[in-house]
């Protein structure tokens, strides 16, 4: 068994190498059933394999929606053609996010007893459920966003609990996601910055005792999360009710 695992994560490394994300998304998904519980490298390989496949559909999805609206000031030929197409990517977004996320419930957070891949594992189905919340509609979409809301929590709630430290890249990255998910998805300015606030005051206090291999990381994701900061403050009222 040891030896397929190395081999299906070996073919996925390679796969990562060559960007055939399709391939890469099969060989995790073939360490994840057959492995107790992911290592640490098994789980950046498999999110990364699913990042990259649902984000170029993502794009795709995004560029077809721009030009749709467009085009709609138009008299278009090919407009039935335009929204069959649109059908298609997000046929296959849907496909590869609830592939994720029915292989993070019944098979990843049934196998692991650890803290931080549970977290990592809560943090992945609120991102895809955010990613389904984008394209779909009416009780679909309030059905992901209900649910990437409760696994933001949870997993916010497992690093409470655990006391991850101010600066974990986990806890950063969580906190980053949720945020986003707040402003684009549930319209929360208010509650975006205040998450985004908290996190980057506590980290920035414990930046003079990380470890050196980390700190450019830390800071990296920091940055990000002060720059939508700084943009989503600018939404905000001031205390005379004026933006």
């Amino acid at each position: 068994m040891s030896d397929k695992r190395d081999e299906y994560t070996y073919m996925a490394r390679l796969a990562e190498q060559t960007e055939r994300w399709e391939d890469m998304v099969e060989n995790m998904k073939k360490v994840a059933e057959i492995t107790k519980d992911l290592n640490n490298e098994e789980r950046n390989l498999l999110s990364i394999a699913y990042k990259n496949t649902v984000g170029q559909r993502r794009t795709a999805w995004r560029a077809i929606t721009a030009y749709e609206i467009k085009e709609k000031q138009k008299i278009v030929k090919y407009q039935e053609v335009l929204q069959y197409y649109k059908a298609r990517v997000e046929k296959e977004l849907d496909y590869y996010c609830n592939e994720v996320l029915q292989l993070i419930d019944h098979t990843l957070l049934k196998k692991t007893t650890n803290t931080e891949a549970r977290v990592f594992y809560h943090k992945m189905k609120g991102d895809y459920n955010r990613y389904i919340s984008e394209y779909s509609q009416q009780k679909a979409q309030e059905k992901a966003i209900q649910q990437a809301q409760q696994a933001y929590q949870t997993a916010l709630e497992l690093i409470d609990k655990d006391k991850f430290p101010k600066t974990n890249l986990l806890r950063l990255g969580v906190t980053l996601n949720y945020s986003v998910f707040c402003y684009e998805i549930m319209s929360d300015v208010a509650k975006a910055c205040e998450l985004a606030k908290t996190v980057k005051d506590e980290a920035i206090k414990e930046l003079d005792d990380m470890e050196e291999d980390q700190y450019k990381d830390v800071t990296t994701i920091l940055q990000l999360i002060n720059d939508n900061l700084t943009n989503w403050q600018a939404e905000l009222p001031d205390e005379g009710g004026k933006k």
